[in-house]
This record gives C-alpha cells, sequence and structure tokens, in this order.
C-alpha cells in the first residue's frame, strides 16, 4: 500500500507542475487634471475667426482669442457630446495645425492622455489672453465623413471650428463670432447679424451653447420664405432650377408651421430658422437645434415632389424637436459642457414621441396625404413586427445603440435591434394616443398631453428637463390609468411581436396584399431598393447587392448573408422586374426560387422556399366612422 501511495503522489507531482511566477504589472495611476464645469461666468468675451473660402480643399481656418483669468495651467476642450448625436462623436480627427500663442510667443500644448479632446497649456504670467490657431479638414470624399463643403454650398458647425476653456458651464461662457464666406455665398442661422462687410459676417455675442446649438447652412443658390411665427424656410441647392418650389408647397411648409404651434401652444424661440440643402454633393442631415435645424435632402425635392414623398418628414420631425429634445430634455441626457457625458435612457420620449409627432404634423400639414401617412405607419410597424431581436432585447437596451454602434451600418439588424426607441417609439404613443381617446370618449387625446408637458413659457429656448415619472404623471394629468407601468411593460418586456395595439384600438389591422402602397414605391425609387422583406426576407439595394435579411426568414434559411450579389434568378441574369416575376410565379406552387450569389470570388445556387407571392404591408379600416386614429390625422 505504501508502495501504490508513493507511486501516485509522484504520478500527480509529474503531472501537475509547479505554476511558474509570471510578471504581473499593476496600473499606472492616472489624475483627472481636467477642472470640473461650475455654473459661473467665464471672465471676459471668446473672439471666433472662421475662414470658410477655401472651397477647393474644403478646408475651414479657424483663429481665436480666449481671454484668461491669470497665469498657470488651463485646458482647452473641443465638444465631444454633442445634443442630438446621443454620442460622443466630436470631430477631433478634423481637427489639425493646432497652435497657441501669448504675447507673440508659441506656447507649448500637449493633449490629454486619457481625454483626447483634451489641450493642456501653461498660461504665463502676465498674459491676457490666448490666440489659438487650427485648421478643421473637412472631409472631401464620402468615406472620410459627411461632406460639408462644395462649390455651391457649406455647412458651418460650430463644434468644428471652436475650442473653449474647461471648468464652466458652457452656458457661461461669453463667444462672438465672426465668418469669411466664398464670394457669393448667402448664409442661414439663428445668430443674428451685428457687423461686417462685404462676404464677412460678424454674429452678435451669444453663449458657447447657443453658439454650438446655432449652426450656420450658406450656399451660392439661395432662398428664404416666411413661414409665420416668427419661422423662416432658407433654401440653398446644387443648382438655381432646385429652388423652383410652387406657393402650394410653400403654403404646405407654412401649414407645418400653423399646426405645430397649434398642438404645442407655445413657441420655444425668439425666431426659428429651418436650414435646408437640396443637394447630392454635400452630406444628406437632419439634425436638431433649438431655433433652427440641419436638414439636407436630394435635389429635387420641389421639382418632383410627388417623388421626394421619404424626404417630407424630416422638416416636421426636426421642427418637433425645438419642444421636445431642446426645451423639454430628459434629465440624464442634459449635461453643463461638452464634456460630461449623456446618458440616453429616455430617447423613447425624445426621439419617439418625436418620430410620433412628425408623422402627425405632416400629416395635418399637408406635405403627405392622410393614406400616406397610414401607409408610412404599416412599414414601420411591419418592419418592426419582424424583428426577431425583441426576443431577447428590450426596447429600453436600444436606447444604448448611439453609443454602441455609432449609427454604423448593422449586418443583422432584424437580430440585433438598431435604434428602435425611434419607431417602436412612435407605436408606444399610437397606443397612449389610442388609450385615452378610448377612455375619454374622443374627448381629449395625446394632443392635451403635447400641451401641457411642452407648452411651457411661451419664448423661452433654455432647457426644462424630465424623468419617466414626469411623463407618467403628466398622462396622469390627461387622463388617469396605470402610466407608469404601461410604460415600464412596453419598454422592459420582450415579445415575439412588435407591439401592435394602438393601431388595432384605433381601427386599423395590419395586412399585407402584393402591391407595394405609393409610399413604400416611392421609398424603393428614392432609395434604388427592391423589397422583399415580408416576402423572402430580403431587401436588394444597388447592383443587385443584398442590403439586408430578416433573422430566420426564408432567405436566412437557404443560406443568404448580408453584402452577397445576386447574379441571376431562376437561370435568368438579375433584375428587380425579374426578381418580382420569379416570386409572383412562385405563388401557390411548391418549387423554390433559385437564385445564383456572388461573395467575392465564389459562386453558387441556392434555394429559397417561398410560396406565397408578394408581400407588402398596409392598413385594413376595421373600425367604422373616424376612428382614434383617423382624428388623431386630422389637422387642427
Amino acid at each position: 500500500m505504501f508502495t501504490r501511495v508513493l507511486a501516485a503522489a509522484l504520478l500527480v507531482s509529474t503531472a501537475v507542475p509547479a505554476l511558474a511566477a509570471n510578471s504581473a504589472p499593476q496600473p499606472v495611476a492616472f489624475v483627472d487634471t481636467i477642472p470640473a464645469a461650475v455654473d459661473q461666468p467665464y471672465p471676459g468675451v471668446i473672439k471666433l475667426k472662421v475662414d470658410a473660402t477655401d472651397l477647393d480643399r474644403a478646408i475651414m481656418r479657424v483663429e481665436e482669442t480666449i481671454p484668461v483669468a491669470g497665469a498657470g495651467p488651463m485646458v482647452l476642450m473641443m465638444p465631444k457630446w454633442l445634443p442630438g448625436n446621443h454620442s460622443p462623436r466630436g470631430p477631433i480627427d478634423k481637427l489639425a495645425g493646432l497652435v497657441i500663442r501669448a504675447g507673440g510667443k508659441t506656447l507649448t500644448w500637449r493633449r490629454d492622455p486619457v481625454d483626447v479632446f483634451a489641450f493642456h497649456v501653461d498660461v504665463p504670467s502676465g498674459v491676457r489672453a490666448l490666440d489659438v490657431s487650427f485648421q478643421f479638414l473637412s472631409p472631401n470624399a464620402e468615406d472620410q465623413g459627411r461632406i460639408v463643403m462644395t462649390h455651391e454650398m457649406l455647412n458651418i458647425q460650430w463644434e468644428a471650428v471652436s475650442l473653449y476653456p474647461a471648468g464652466y458651464f458652457t452656458r457661461q461662457i461669453p463667444i462672438q463670432a465672426t465668418v469669411v464666406y466664398p464670394p457669393g455665398f448667402r448664409p442661414a442661422t439663428a445668430l443674428r447679424k451685428s457687423g461686417g462687410a462685404g462676404d464677412t459676417v460678424t454674429y452678435q455675442a451669444t453663449n458657447y451653447e447657443i453658439l454650438v446649438d446655432s449652426p450656420v447652412y450658406a450656399g451660392k443658390y439661395f432662398r428664404a420664405d416666411d413661414l409665420g411665427q416668427g419661422v423662416t424656410l432658407n433654401t440653398i441647392a446644387d443648382d438655381p432650377k432646385y429652388l423652383a418650389a410652387t406657393p402650394q408647397q410653400i403654403a404646405l411648409h407654412r401649414n407645418l408651421v400653423t399646426q405645430a404651434v397649434k398642438l404645442f401652444g407655445a413657441r420655444h424661440f425668439d425666431h426659428y430658422d429651418f436650414l435646408f440643402s437640396l443637394s447630392d454633393r454635400m452630406g444628406e442631415n437632419g439634425l436638431e437645434h433649438h431655433r433652427s435645424s440641419e436638414n439636407g435632402v436630394d435635389p429635387a425635392y420641389f421639382t418632383d415632389w410627388n417623388a421626394s414623398l421619404p424626404d417630407h418628414n424630416l422638416l416636421p420631425h426636426e421642427f418637433t424637436h425645438s419642444w421636445n429634445g431642446k426645451f423639454r430634455r430628459g434629465a440624464d441626457l442634459w449635461t453643463p459642457d461638452f464634456r460630461t457625458p449623456m446618458r440616453d435612457s429616455l430617447l423613447w420620449m425624445y426621439e419617439g414621441q418625436t418620430q410620433f409627432w412628425g408623422y402627425v404634423l405632416e400629416a395635418r400639414s399637408g406635405l403627405a396625404s392622410k393614406q400616406d401617412m397610414l401607409d408610412a405607419m404599416a412599414s414601420i410597424a411591419a418592419g418592426l413586427d419582424v424583428r426577431k431581436a425583441r426576443t431577447w432585447r428590450s426596447l429600453d437596451d436600444t436606447t444604448n445603440d448611439p453609443v454602441i454602434s455609432s449609427r454604423r451600418p448593422k449586418g443583422w439588424v432584424s437580430w440585433q435591434r438598431s435604434e428602435d426607441y425611434y419607431n417602436e417609439g412612435l407605436l408606444i404613443w399610437i397606443e397612449a394616443d389610442a388609450i385615452i381617446r378610448r377612455g375619454t370618449k374622443s374627448a381629449r387625446g395625446l394632443d392635451d398631453f403635447a400641451r401641457a408637458f411642452f407648452g411651457l413659457t411661451d419664448g423661452d429656448y433654455g432647457e426644462v428637463t424630465y424623468t419617466i415619472d414626469d411623463v407618467a404623471a403628466t398622462l396622469n394629468g390627461v387622463m388617469p390609468y396605470d402610466w407608469a407601468g404601461f410604460l415600464k411593460e412596453r419598454l422592459t418586456g420582450k415579445a415575439d411581436h412588435a407591439p401592435l395595439g394602438g393601431f388595432e384600438r384605433s381601427g386599423y389591422r395590419l395586412s399585407y396584399t402584393d402591391t407595394p402602397t405609393n409610399f413604400t414605391r416611392a421609398g424603393m425609387k428614392a432609395n434604388k431598393y427592391l423589397d422583399l422583406t415580408y416576402s423572402l426576407g430580403l431587401n436588394v439595394g444597388k447592383e443587385a447587392r443584398i442590403n439586408a435579411l430578416i433573422w430566420d426568414g426564408p432567405a436566412y434559411k437557404a443560406g443568404l448573408t448580408v453584402g452577397q450579389t445576386i447574379v441571376a434568378v431562376n437561370g435568368v441574369a438579375y433584375t428587380d422586374d425579374a426578381m418580382t416575376a420569379a416570386v409572383t410565379a412562385a405563388k401557390g406552387g411548391s418549387t423554390p426560387i433559385r437564385l445564383t450569389v456572388k461573395a467575392g470570388t465564389r459562386v453558387r445556387d441556392v434555394a429559397v422556399l417561398w410560396n406565397e407571392g408578394l408581400r407588402y404591408p398596409r392598413f385594413i379600416k376595421t373600425g367604422t366612422g373616424e376612428t382614434p386614429l383617423d382624428k388623431l390625422l386630422a389637422p387642427k
């Protein structure tokens, strides 16, 4: 027995050698030397000058004079967390040539090792101001980012062409901006002119928070239309022919302003400027501000009005943000400066209810017909209904997507979700409106919530924050109900299908036919894709490339994936017409649809099992008379 024990011990000792003493470093500690923002006035007015004349190279040159309170360490920041972006997307990578001088001498600066948006500099004794210069190297190709300078127009976003002193609430930092524009360019901005000559414009002094919230569109081909209520539609275009808006079209935009003010019951601006570009050269955009918005669509918005239907929602959405998102803002989203991280937990209200009111105002103003709005909502509802990701990921978690993915493309949106708080948020508010209208026998609706929640202190363009409890309390003031429970269920629940109860309560049911609606046809034409989402479970884009697939749909089960190119369908070279004909021919049979697909150098044939024909979403009215949804979309 002794021999066996000894042998076993020897076996264990040889099988498990002693662990080596691996190197084990300790972390290098760092001290945050960037001062926290305090709510006190900054000593002096910053002078900012931007030369935006270099259109050939798309470079903006910046000169900035920043007063200082005294000698010692100082930190200059480029804005990082930007309202409306919901993520840290300041364009720090486009800043170049930074030089800081004082008293004619060049000072040494160093970038913060942790926060790369921060620049440390030691201010010498006796210095009263820093002279800062740098260039903003705006993108000159799409793979570098959004194009903001062309030979016909430009877009100045102040966060890209300025630095600000850390340690202060940005609303406490006075600043005055001057811009040198290219010859013949006419600018539009919520800022107002105080001086200048020729192509140089000096704007009235304001604070840094308002400056960043007041971008500029400027262009060679420009028109301005008074929409009433202190609102101006400032339009720039690639070519003057695209500025040919009809009086009837301008009247529809005037209706938008009228309907919005009736809805909210107050204006949270002293004046408001739509900054509107019609271009396929400058990048498209849609970004809210308190007294303006940046809006960029394809050139033929006015001149091919029916075809531009998918773009008609942009202005209603961004205008709504003046009330929802700018004036009323989630408490955890509001920050004192552009360094403090924003938390996006309330985006289902900020963006979701804005999405809701954007579509409602589009219908009420006549920018789109009621039928087109119903069809747009059907498309939204159906698109969410096939997203299998809802079974594992709740809606509230999608509010993290701006930080998680920074709006980079996703391969499997139907299984990952994306920023669903926009459109699924719309579904929540459709349902809330239906609940109120049913519960009050149509005496009240979500319009009453809008006036109570947003219609405060006319003319105030500061910010009033809110929490989910504030939202629920205001809803209860409109109609008593378990709104806290309703919101919790919709935000945190998981399910196989989208929450379509609002439409059903409102007298409409989601259905499918083999003919696309006008809205779906316009979307496919404008964005150059074939939508087979609800049949084969795929979307085919330019050059027959698969843009998207539905997780566990027919195309997915056949082994297809995003990015592949469809070479042929049933042995015939691919065209959209050949594809739709094949889907139609397979209806009612048992023969699969044969696709030849290419991925890199690999070409293969796959069989997609689908025999139910083409399917496109639309609503079928189940109620009689004027239903809650009919009343919601009707002009006031």
